[in-house]
């Protein structure tokens, strides 16, 4: 676990084992005001119980120890009293670290662990003087009722999760990882374990590396066999450092890590950088070491980055890092870069310098053991010196949690990604997770705000005009240009991408000085039509094309009109002089036009960054929980339906109508039946009119099967009906259902997807919409304006609001569906997949006419916020 100063403790169950460690940790507690002091609820309890504290039983006791190594720093536990759902809950935490927010994350367990089983509210007396444990309370996001006796508060507080309780659990969350790589990123000692005067090993390139940028903190060589390296004194090992070490990194053989970080440890460093390779890539007994390795360095307070990792770099002039394989510290700029490959990075940071785009910092994390780019979206999150963050990803550690970030970061600083590995499905979720096509998945990362591109060029063309242009307030572009071919290919370009013309393209023609382009540029900019400027030039013979550059970038300064202007002058890729507006150390900044080799790239690039302004505009939307969900009643159906260990479990019918029916999803009433009699006496109990369709799925979704027998509203209808289908299908079993209002079919789905986790889907039922893939995707949890955007994105919509003179459906009903949906997901990640086909849409609302729905274990991480650490049934 994260705490607030950026360390790192392990949390678990306490254990038989920890009997003589909680006896010494009771130790320097001994006095009894002092463990009053701190304990609060407990203070009753002699020395002589504490062995119960090694007492953990899932129903009414759970107890935690936080570990720093092997010494328990913490101890935290609740207690059942009597029947009621109420516990007794208390936690002591060592002198040494307090303040450190260890307090706040055992309630925050405490309260989870005692929420799933069954314990609604918590109990705790605490000495009125301990302001402290008082606070952790206050500021846990509950609402606290008090009342005071002889000296000792008695607080009481409901323990379900509330929209403050969140904000708060999220907020140390944020401010805890960021903090870790705040660490990271800001040494004030880096040591070089690894160190080499051999120009072909790594630990020569990393120490030069280092020197090199002139880092700000003082670098330590780590090599047994020589007193200096590259001219700095050298020490045998890590711990023979006589200063506190922050950064290490590990620049040894994979056979020697192990004992590299043994020092490591004892040494206190504070973050370990492996750029050494041969853990997780190379195969299953890589792994193993890689997360054994992990494991450790977490467990004693310090956080990892690799192992076959790049490196790390900061380009504040206060830090000057450059702790990388690369040879330069690039340009200082505004832009964060994660890049997962450590392969790809060297090239990545020399492309970066090349088009005059500057970082502010860089990480690579190779295998991504530890740190992962969500942690550096926590700190770009707040980080001044970062107002663009870049990313390039081969897989998300935890999809949900990566959604919910990004959307919060994306709302201030835009986040542009490349995201390989696209059609390829882990082998454990092959034979369960369903293909979603690349129009789903782009709209998947436009609900969070991330601008996705396809390759590693366009990720820099877009990441460009972030960096040097304002937004731009919509989608109305102006063309100004010397070529009226090339400002065809520019106006097409933008028509298929959906952008609008706020003008015909404006043609100064080849003649044109550079004052009347100039002129041009002024006038297209102070049009209040236009939102946005493209510039496409091709330099005539007569006047070198640097004059009309100067001339361009000279109006665009002097109208400062806040509207973004992207180019395409001397082929130039990037931002050629002429074009730029310095910075602070003479690298291109903001107000510098980027310029492209082609107006497709121009307008691609401008298109995208046009795009993200406008999600940034829309209404952000609000989480919401529908009403009418029993929470307790569903997990009930689900621990009943999973409790014969089987995978992967088919719902009956029962159990779909009893699951559905804890979220307010309502099956129109239906019988299954095996004789005509049977189906005449069905019809008359749920009314007529009626249907009578085949169990045989395939025959329901095959109209040339004739599955299905709709509006009989008689008993010789229904007879004739259950004969047809009788012989149809073979079988003896039929469903007779109520028939609901006339309407249009949809269809509703809920599947997990290896890169995002659970996904809603919506579109209407049909072979077309099937075949077409007219279906809109939304990652779970949604807002109420995610549910209301995704019922009216798919192509054949516009059938659900009054096509050609219909009725419209009502749409407010398809929403609430969705959201029911969407809360179920959130609730239960066993639900692997979920079917609504047909909801029959009317203008009375919508109706779940069939549903399938299939258990089994969750294969998405769940983001459920900080803690995701379930309590263990100990039996002794």
């Amino acid at each position: 676990m994260l705490l607030s100063d950026g360390g790192t403790v392990h949390l678990r169950p306490i254990v038989p084992s920890d009997a003589d460690a909680l006896v010494a940790f009771h130790g320097k507690l001994s006095e009894r005001t002092r463990y009053l002091r701190y304990f609060g609820a407990y203070p009753r309890i002699p020395q002589r119980d504490l062995e119960r504290f090694s007492v953990v039983d899932h129903h009414d006791r759970v107890a935690f120890v936080v570990l720093l190594g092997d010494d328990i720093i913490a101890v935290g536990r609740y207690e059942r009293l009597g029947d009621r759902p109420s516990a007794e809950v208390a936690f002591v935490v060592d002198d040494a670290h307090q303040g450190r927010g260890i307090g706040s994350i055992l309630l925050e367990h405490l309260a989870a662990a005692a929420s799933e089983s069954g314990l609604r509210r918590f109990v705790a007396e605490v000495l009125a003087e301990n302001a402290s444990m008082v606070r952790v309370f206050r500021d846990a996001g509950y609402q606290v009722s008090r009342a005071i006796e002889e000296g000792v508060l008695h607080l009481e507080f409901d323990i379900d999760p509330t929209e403050e309780s969140l904000a708060v659990a999220r907020a140390r969350e944020q401010a805890a990882e960021a903090r870790s790589v705040y660490n990271l990123l800001h040494p004030g000692s880096v040591a070089v374990i690894g160190a080499s005067a051999d120009s072909t090993k790594v630990g020569y390139s990393v120490l030069s590396n280092l020197l090199a940028a002139d880092f700000a903190g003082t670098v330590y060589p780590v090599n047994p066999e020589h007193r200096s390296v590259r001219g700095v004194r050298a020490y045998p090992s890590v711990v023979d450092i006589p200063d506190p070490v922050d950064l290490a990194v590990v620049a040894v053989p994979a056979d020697q890590v192990e004992s590299v970080l043994d020092g490591a440890l004892a040494k206190g460093v504070k973050t370990l950088l492996i750029v050494t390779a041969g853990f997780g890539e190379a195969g299953p007994h890589g792994l193993h070491a890689e997360l054994r390795l992990v494991g450790e360095a977490r467990a004693h307070g310090m956080r990892v980055v690799g192992p076959n990792a790049l490196g790390v770099l900061n380009t504040d002039p206060a830090v000057r890092l450059n702790a990388t394989l690369a040879p330069r510290l690039p340009k200082r700029g505004r832009a964060g870069f994660f890049c997962q490959s450590g392969a790809l990075g060297t090239a990545i940071l020399a492309d970066a310098e090349a088009r005059g785009l500057g970082l502010s910092t860089f990480v690579s994390a190779g295998n991504r053991a530890d740190v992962s780019g969500n942690d550096l979206l926590q700190y770009w999150e707040t980080d001044p010196n970062t107002d663009l963050v870049l990313l390039y990803l081969e897989s998300f550690g935890n999809p949900r949690k990566f959604a919910r970030l990004a959307r919060r970061l994306g709302r201030s600083k835009p986040i542009v990604a490349v995201k390989s590995g696209r059609h390829a499905v882990r082998p454990q979720l092959a034979a369960t997770s369903a293909e979603v096509d690349e129009s789903s998945v782009q709209a998947l990362f436009e609900q969070a705000g991330v601008v996705r591109v396809e390759t590693l060029a366009q990720l820099f063309d877009t990441a460009l005009v972030f960096a040097h242009q304002p937004l731009p307030a919509g989608p109305r572009i102006g063309i100004v240009g010397n070529s009226s071919a090339i400002g065809l290919l520019a106006a097409d370009t933008a028509r298929a991408q959906g952008l609008r013309l706020a003008f015909d393209p404006v043609d100064v023609g080849p003649q044109a000085g550079p004052e009347d382009f100039a002129a041009a540029v002024r006038e297209a900019l102070n049009n209040p039509e236009t939102d946005a400027l493209v510039a496409v030039f091709v330099p005539p013979v007569s006047i070198p094309g640097s004059t009309y550059a100067r001339a361009l970038r000279e109006a665009a300064q002097e109208l400062d009109q806040g509207k973004p202007i992207v180019s395409t002058f001397l082929a130039a890729e990037g931002v050629p002089a002429e074009l730029a507006v310095p910075g602070p150390d003479g690298a291109p900044g903001p107000g510098s036009i980027p310029s492209f080799p082609s107006p497709e790239r121009a307008v691609n690039a401008l298109a995208k960054v046009v795009r993200y302004a406008a999600w940034r505009q829309r209404p952000q939307g609000t989480l919401i929980r529908p009403d009418g969900i029993h929470l307790e009643q569903a997990e009930q159906v689900v621990r009943d339906i999973l409790a014969g260990g089987d995978k992967n479990v088919v719902l009956e019918d029962h159990d779909i109508v009893r699951l559905l029916g804890c979220y307010g999803i309502d099956v129109v009433p239906f019988r299954m039946v095996s004789s005509a009699d049977a189906a005449v006496e069905a019809a008359g109990e749920l009314g007529y009119p009626v249907t009578v369709k085949a169990v045989d799925e395939r025959l329901r979704g095959r109209p040339d099967l004739a599955g299905v027998r709709l509006d009989l509203a008689s008993p010789d209808a229904v007879r004739r009906g259950y004969a047809d289908l009788s012989e149809v299908s073979g079988e003896r079993d039929v469903y007779v259902q109520k028939m609901a209002p006339k309407g249009i079919s949809c269809l509703i789905g809920l599947q997990d997807d290896p890169s995002f986790g659970s996904l809603v889907s919506f579109g209407l039922s049909g072979l077309v919409s099937t075949l077409l893939g007219d279906r809109a995707y939304r990652a779970v949890p949604l807002t109420d304006v995610d549910a209301a955007t995704l019922v009216r994105e798919p192509k054949s919509a516009p059938l659900l609001t009054g096509y050609r003179g219909d009725e419209p459906a009502d749409l407010a009903a398809l929403q609430d569906m969705v959201l029911r949906v969407a809360a179920l997901a959130e609730d239960h990640p066993e639900v692997r997949a979920l079917t609504l086909d047909p909801v029959v849409a009317s203008p009375e609302g919508g109706f779940v006419a069939n549903a399938r729905v299939v258990l089994g274990p969750p294969p998405a991480r769940p983001d459920t916020g900080p803690r995701r650490l379930r309590p263990i049934d100990a039996r002794f």
